[in-house]
């Protein structure tokens, strides 16, 4: 026998019930995939990068600060924030429906938003300084400012890993 679409039969009740879970999945899928990619985005320039910044040269240092700045800028300012956006739809989703994943997400998303507080307020700064500088005009001090990004790059990286962290431990203790 064949299934036709048809022959199903839901009740409105459970139709808008059905609807509600598969929308529900859908922002929590979406909502996961986001703050992978701000955590990917973050670690990979740490791992593969910013624990060996050191060993520089400045006209190396300049060349790679130039071309991350110019791949990630222009996205991030459109992944952050569709990023924060989907974790409070998820913690609004949670909250009507499941306490422990509520304070799962809503501690991944404090942790996303100390995240989008050390970027705009210390890293990007930085970033706009390395943007305008040249092997002859770099400032005296430029290995205090790479010092400085590095320590705040590294606790970004952390942050946005322990957001991907609590967002997956709600994740799994979602019953709906």
């Amino acid at each position: 026998h064949s299934l036709s679409i048809n022959r199903l039969r839901v009740s409105p009740g459970r139709e808008s019930h059905l609807l509600c879970m598969v929308q529900q999945k859908s922002i929590t899928f979406i909502t996961a995939v986001l703050v992978m990619l701000v955590t990917g985005v973050f670690w990979g320039t740490w791992f593969t990068l910013t624990r060996s910044l050191h060993d520089f040269e400045a006209s190396e240092f300049i060349h790679i600060g130039k071309t991350i700045i110019a791949n990630v800028a222009i996205p991030m300012r459109i992944i952050m924030p569709a990023t924060l956006f989907f974790l409070l739809w998820s913690m609004w989703n949670a909250y009507k429906n499941n306490r422990l994943a509520f304070y799962m997400y809503t501690i991944s998303f404090v942790l996303m938003l100390i995240t989008l507080v050390i970027t705009v307020g210390v890293e990007v700064p930085i970033d706009n300084q390395i943007k305008t500088w040249t092997v002859d005009s770099i400032p005296g001090d430029w290995k205090s400012l790479r010092l400085t990004w590095d320590k705040f790059h590294t606790a970004r990286t952390f942050t946005s890993i322990g957001s991907f962290a609590f967002y997956i431990a709600g994740m799994l203790r979602w019953k709906g």
